[in-house]
Formats: structure tokens, sequence, C-alpha cells
């Protein structure tokens, strides 16, 4: 058991399926009073049901309230797990672009803004931001995806370094491919660049609940991640055209 999270309560955004449900199932075992929520109230309902927690469905930005009542007035630990994995280049509709950087990112921002106020006056918080290797890297055919991906890591960044000294613990979580939904979604770039070593929305979870026990703001459940950021960082005109020769290998193969 983490002594951390034994009785605390915790939100979960997104948690219907995939990463969310993985980690509201973990969170459940670890001892915690969980909130499960999706826009899909159904899906919400049978991971709550599943895990003896509480369904909040609804458009993640809007729950801080409602999910703070249904855990007794105290929110402990707050994943921002929801996302769209939105594609396309430059050209993606307006629509696409406003979608991407609303869940992908203002989400975040407004149940920060939500929480913060209480965490700072009692001394301790938890947020727990899902971005994607994307944030920290790229992805191919994916252009909304990965700039609001990379906002997300900035924001949980962000936050960290404004709040830490003041009791607020901030975790990133930026895995490749994982087994679930979204990754289908990612079609022949998925196929090429995250399928060959995707993992299970367990092993994300997994990965999280060892950064906190180790206290790491940065969890990489993929962790030859941590050796291409590396290499972004010390030489990115060669990182770029390492990207561009797998941009033109998606291209070739149609």
């Amino acid at each position: 058991m983490v002594e951390a999270v034994q009785g605390a309560g915790v939100v979960v955004t997104g948690a219907g399926g995939g990463i969310g449900a993985a980690l509201a199932r973990r969170f459940a075992a670890e001892g915690a009073r969980v909130v499960v929520n999706d826009l899909d109230a159904d899906r919400a309902k049978t991971v709550a049901d599943e895990i003896g927690g509480i369904a909040v469905p609804g458009d993640a930005s809007e729950i801080v309230a409602e999910a703070r009542d249904a855990l007794g007035g105290t929110v402990d630990v707050y994943c921002a797990n929801a996302g769209v994995a939105s594609g396309g280049s430059e050209a993606a509709a307006e629509a696409v672009w406003a979608l991407a950087w609303d869940v992908n990112v203002m989400a975040h921002v407004r149940a920060a803004h939500a929480l913060l106020p209480h965490w700072l006056e009692r001394g301790r918080g938890r947020f727990v931001s899902t971005v994607s290797a994307a944030g920290l890297l790229t992805m191919i055919g994916a252009a909304p995806y990965s700039v609001t991906k990379h906002g997300a890591y900035a924001f949980a960044e962000w936050l960290s370094l404004t709040y830490r000294h003041r009791g607020v613990k901030v975790h990133a979580i930026c895995p490749q491919g994982v087994r679930t939904d979204m990754l289908e979604s990612t079609g022949t770039a998925g196929d090429l660049v995250l399928k060959p070593t995707a993992i299970e929305p367990k092993d994300v979870a997994d990965a999280l609940f060892k950064g906190i026990e180790e206290d790491r703001f940065l969890i990489l459940p993929h962790p030859e991640v941590s050796g291409y950021y590396e290499a972004r960082a010390a030489d990115p005109d060669r990182w770029l055209a390492n990207m561009n020769h797998l941009q033109q290998k998606w291209e070739a193969a149609g």
C-alpha cells in the first residue's frame, strides 16, 4: 500500500476506460475513495460500481465542485486524465484545434483553478496530469495532439515549480503507445510509431504509483523515452532529421 493515497479522496477524469479506468482501479485498490468521471455516464457508473467508487459523469472541466461534494468536501488527488487524440496537420479544422486545446490543456487549467485555493490553504494536494510522450517529443500526423500535449506538459511543469514549496505535488505521466481505444484511433501513424512497443493501461498505473513513492514529477512508463528526450535536447537538428525520416517512411507506406 502507498501511504500517501490511503483514505485519500481521488478524482480521475476520463475514467470510463483505458488509462483512466486503470488509474481508478489502482487508487481504489490502494485504499483511496475514488470519483470516476467520464462523458459517458454508463461507462463511469460501470467502473465506479466495480471499484466501490462514485460516478460523477460530465465534462471534466466542470466537475470539481460536484466531485468535492461527493468526497465529503475534500479532493486530495486530482487525475487530469481525459484527453482527445486529434490527428491532422496545420490544415485541421479550427474546431479540431479548439477541442484539442480545450480538453488537453484548458480542462487541466480549470481544474487547477478550482482546486488550488483549498490545497494552498491546507498546505497539500496532488495533481496528476496524463500527458503523453508526444508532450515531450512529438507525434507524426497529429499536429493538434502534439501541440496541446506540449501545452499540458508545460502547465504541469509550471504548477510544480510554482507550488511545490507550498505542499502541492505534481506528476506528469508521459507514455508512448498504450493499448486503449485512443491508440486504435491513431491509424497508420500509430501502427508505425506506437503499437510495436505499446503497453497495457495497468502498466501506466504501476508507473505512476512508483513515481508517487519516489516523489518524482516526470513519470515515464516507457523508460526509453528518457533517452529520446535527452537526444532531442542535446541535438535538435539531428533529432528532427530522424523524425523527418520517420515521417517519410509513413508517407511512403501510404
